[in-house]
């Protein structure tokens, strides 16, 4: 059977991709905590910051497929961002997923095999108070089409989800909390409202959005068919932030994204 690594594989869209691959693949499952792996895989202790971890990626025998699915959400106003919350996005969301493809590229290019990154509409069009989590996806999406125009033995792929429901989006809101608690009067007076919409549309997307089942199942097909595709949208909200960005001039989606977003 073919043999897969998946990041940030303990929950979300990591985990349901391990177990839709274990029936017909050797599913590593990338996790923080070994106890943490799905069923039917086999547990890898992986921190992608950790460089020992990411060391060991190289004594992989055998890799035909990367998923790098393993992420943080950061969010918070720019003005007021504190600088190491953005030194930790990037160094996750960018630097880190870089960092376990150059772990086992070696590997890869032996097989002839694929690389996903897993993104997010994100890395298309940037929200207010989202920049972090959208600098990175942004970042991730521009090493991945650099790393597909260098490749010819590997494959890469971007999947780019837009509201699935997982549990990034609780922990997003709960650090969104505590870098809001630093932010100081007159700057919670003058982004209230829109932290208050926002965050209320992340806890209801938390548990409304797109299934992970259904992103998951675009993953395996982006593994598995005979000739990927280089981009996958997943969901609608997603598939009408792409419209917007594409069709509509800055000016006249910034105004679109302010009424929706009851932010004029």
């Amino acid at each position: 059977m073919p043999t897969v690594l998946v990041t940030g594989a303990s929950t979300g869209i990591g985990r349901a991709t391990a177990l839709a691959l274990a029936p017909t693949h050797t599913v590593l499952a990338g996790v923080r905590r070994l106890e943490d792996a799905p069923p039917g895989t086999t547990a890898v202790e992986l921190d992608i910051t950790n460089s020992e971890q990411l060391a060991a990626l190289r004594d992989i025998p055998q890799l035909d497929a990367l998923v790098n699915n393993a992420g943080i959400a950061v969010t918070g106003p720019l003005e007021y961002l504190p600088l190491d919350e953005l030194r930790r996005q990037l160094e996750v969301n960018a630097i880190g997923q870089l960092a376990v493809i150059q772990a086992v590229m070696a590997q890869l290019r032996a097989a002839r095999g694929r690389i996903v990154n897993v993104s997010s509409i994100g890395g298309r069009m940037a929200l207010p108070l989202y920049g972090p989590y959208a600098a990175s996806k942004f970042a991730l999406e521009a090493l991945s089409d650099s790393l597909r125009r260098e490749q010819r033995d590997v494959k890469v792929i971007v999947i780019e989800p837009g509201a699935i429901a997982t549990p990034i989006w609780d922990r997003g809101i709960a650090r969104a909390d505590a870098i809001w608690e630093t932010v100081p009067a007159e700057g919670k007076t003058r982004y209230d409202a829109l932290r208050t919409t926002l965050r209320d549309r992340g806890k209801q997307l938390g548990t409304e959005g797109v299934p992970v089942e259904e992103a998951a199942a675009v993953i395996v097909n982006a593994l598995t068919t005979e000739k990927p595709r280089a981009r996958y949208i997943i969901g609608r909200q997603a598939k009408v932030q792409a419209t917007i960005g594409r069709l509509l001039p800055d000016r006249a989606a910034d105004a679109l994204l302010a009424r929706l977003l009851n932010n004029r």
